[in-house]
């Protein structure tokens, strides 16, 4: 008998195991499928719009609202497959990984748990649109608010992909690639810190739980996530970037060059102008190095204000953590990510 008990038991934990892998395999495929269909239906749009936008612009004979048009799409294309890549993270912590993980991982200290946090940002190889809902899901699973926001703000600054663009951008320059990565990891770590010690938990307005209800299995929470944070973030996206295309074409150009004179309102142009160009951390640095006018500090500037304070940012911000976090949040990082540009490009440049 207490054979039998032992080979029954054995049995349980096989069937619960190959249970366990299967429905591994099913979330899998189902992912598959999900980014397929996302990716045919962005392709369908963009080669649409493409075609329809520019025919509509010179049917009105409107030069401006070509230009916004362009700009608007360009905004788009480079920020939704980066929020895909957010969502897909973020539905996958939500799903496979225990809270507990956290936890045991992160310090209990916020002065220990932000740095590293920040240093953690290094391995999402996405822009800022990718980090809100992975930050989102951090939190939901129990990740200190002031950990997760460093991390918000370090994992488009410092991640490999970006710092290979710079150092492409900036070719025979490599101090450029370390002080942005050094002023945007600083930037990151201080916005924690801070938090940690000054916010309120009334600020912050934490994203609620996909509905999956209960008995639902992990392939159905990560389809339920991933549709969640892919929406709803999406929508803001756009939001911003209608934002960003309506400055492009209201502001004159030759009205940002009479301002390239002095080194500190060029640092304060180039740290405006981030906010409202809404360019994808993979890209900006070549934006950068074009606004050759400007100096080395300047271009700084550009490089770690956008990732961390723009439009579109501002808008995913907003719509999950709330305005009045968003408002706080991104005005304060702003100041601290000029001034982190400055002493550093000091520093080093």
């Amino acid at each position: 008998m207490p054979s039998d008990e032992a080979s029954d038991v054995s049995d349980q934990k096989y069937a619960g195991t190959r249970g366990g892998f299967a429905d591994a395999v099913r979330m899998a495929g189902r992912a598959c499928v999900y980014a397929l269909l996302g990716g045919s239906a962005l392709l369908t749009i963009v080669t649409v719009a493409g075609v329809l936008g520019p025919m509509l612009a010179l049917d009105l004979y409107t030069p401006p609202v070509a230009a916004w048009w362009t700009v608007f799409t360009a905004v788009v294309v480079q920020g939704v497959p980066f929020l895909l890549l957010g969502a897909l993270v973020s539905a996958a912590v939500g799903a496979l990984v225990p809270e507990r993980v956290f936890t045991r991982l992160l310090p209990r200290s916020p002065a220990l748990a932000v740095p590293l946090a920040g240093v953690a940002g290094a391995v999402l190889p996405g822009c800022e649109c990718a980090s809100v809902p992975v930050a989102g899901s951090l939190m939901r699973r129990g990740v200190a608010p002031a950990a997760a926001l460093a991390f918000l703000l370090s994992a488009p600054a410092i991640n490999p992909v970006v710092l290979v663009a710079t150092s492409l951008a900036f070719p025979g320059h490599p101090m450029m690639v370390v002080a942005r990565m050094v002023a945007s990891l600083a930037t990151a770590v201080a916005m924690g810190w801070l938090w940690a010690r000054f916010g309120r938990t009334e600020w912050l307005r934490l994203p609620a739980r996909p509905s999956t209800g209960s008995g639902t299995s992990r392939a159905g929470a990560f389809v339920a996530g991933l549709q969640h944070d892919f929406l709803h973030a999406g929508g803001f996206l756009v939001l911003g970037a209608g934002a960003a295309a309506t400055f492009n074409i209201a502001v004159p150009r030759a009205l940002l060059d009479t301002f390239t004179a002095s080194a500190w309102v060029s640092v304060l142009i180039l740290a405006l102008l981030a906010v409202v160009l809404c360019v994808c951390s993979e890209a900006d640095a070549f934006v950068a190095a074009s606004l050759s006018a400007f100096g080395p500090v300047a271009q700084l500037a550009f490089m770690v204000v956008g990732p961390m304070v723009d439009l579109k940012l501002f808008a995913l911000q907003a719509g999950t953590f709330g305005r009045e976090f968003a408002l706080r949040f991104s005005s304060v990082t702003w100041v601290a990510a000029v001034a982190g540009s400055v002493l550093v490009g000091g520093w080093l440049l």
